[in-house]
């Protein structure tokens, strides 16, 4: 099978999914001539025309609030949203109008809506553009929470978010777009949400890691394999709905386990599992369940300050070493 990049393998479902579909359509800032500030979109205006690649003014809310109109009318608008940073200009719109529409009026409207967007650090640019801040939506009731490591889990989750007719989340960290290749199909296929992915089995602690920080916590094991240390790797791949069935049967299994985000400490994703975990798995833990994070620190520009502030392989794999003495 062929490899491509985790950027590419989005770009031909996004592509694919609006040749099958012209209630689908793009909407952003930047995406059409431009191509996207990552590329995505390139030439993607030459193939679907202004009308379905749609560039807009510097308006997140406005952006949004547009695409869940179209949503409510029968179309199926897919947002991109530069960074992850500026979901909090619209929040409003996401929070109080995407997540809320279906239950407010009894179930008999749906809001067909992905928001895509790029998320995480170490690309160096700094406090406003670098955030991970998917423990904010994922607190929301009504919204989905996609976050894939891996060109066929993107491809594969990004035509199943299409297919949803709930808003979805989508997101996208930015280090993955052309660094990371793997296996794709070229033709269609989808993944279920809320189904982890066992990336690594392993028989003496449980990882779980989310987005960046499974091709992290991938390289540790490698490392920490040739120590005699054998960790099971799971991709939870969608944070909501949550598939808690496989990382508790995993820690079963384990008896320990250790969860890795790159967002930073107070009030991450992870301190939810963590409490999940603690009453659902309780009488097979044989240690505390340890928790690696970013720092309650807004991402410095400095290089080596927002490597310190960032989960890396060094501090994840002391990180597991010090569970495995517990």
């Amino acid at each position: 099978m062929r490899e491509i990049y985790y950027l590419d393998a989005i770009k031909e479902a996004l592509s694919q999914q609006m040749e099958a579909d012209e209630k689908i359509f793009l909407i952003g800032e930047d995406i059409g001539v431009y191509g996207g500030a990552f590329g995505l979109t390139v030439g993607m205006i030459d193939k679907f025309g202004e009308d379905r690649i749609m560039d807009t003014p510097i308006s997140e809310q406005a952006i949004v609030g547009i695409a869940i109109g179209a949503a409510l009318m029968g179309l199926k608008p897919i947002v991109e949203i530069m960074f992850s940073d500026f979901l909090m200009l619209a929040l409003e719109q996401i929070a109080n109008q995407a997540a809320k529409i279906h239950y407010m009026f009894g179930g008999k409207t749906a809001v067909p809506l992905v928001i895509r967007t790029p998320g995480g650090g170490g690309t160096g640019a700094a406090a406003q553009h670098s955030q991970s801040l998917e423990a904010i939506v994922n607190h929301i009731p009504g919204l989905k929470v996609i976050m894939p490591s891996t060109p066929y889990d993107a491809k594969g989750l990004f035509i199943s978010a299409i297919a949803d007719p709930n808003p979805v989340i989508f997101i996208e960290h930015k280090l993955l777009y052309k660094k990371v290749k793997g296996e794709v199909p070229e033709n269609v296929y989808t993944i279920p949400l809320g189904k982890a992915d066992i990336k690594k089995e392993g028989k003496d602690i449980t990882v779980v890691a989310t987005s960046f920080m499974v091709q992290k916590v991938l390289k540790v094991a490698d490392n920490l394999l040739s120590k005699g240390i054998d960790i099971e790797v799971i991709d939870p791949r969608t944070i909501k709905p949550l598939d808690l069935e496989t990382i508790i049967e995993s820690v079963k299994k384990t008896g320990r386990v250790v969860l890795v985000e790159e967002a930073c400490y107070t009030g991450g994703f992870t301190s939810f599992m963590a409490s999940e975990i603690q009453a659902k798995a309780f009488d097979w833990l044989d240690a505390p369940i340890t928790r690696i994070t970013g720092l309650d620190c807004p991402i410095p520009y400095s290089p080596v300050l927002e490597n310190a502030v960032i989960p890396s392989e060094e501090r994840i794999e002391r990180g597991i070493l010090e569970m495995y003495k517990k």
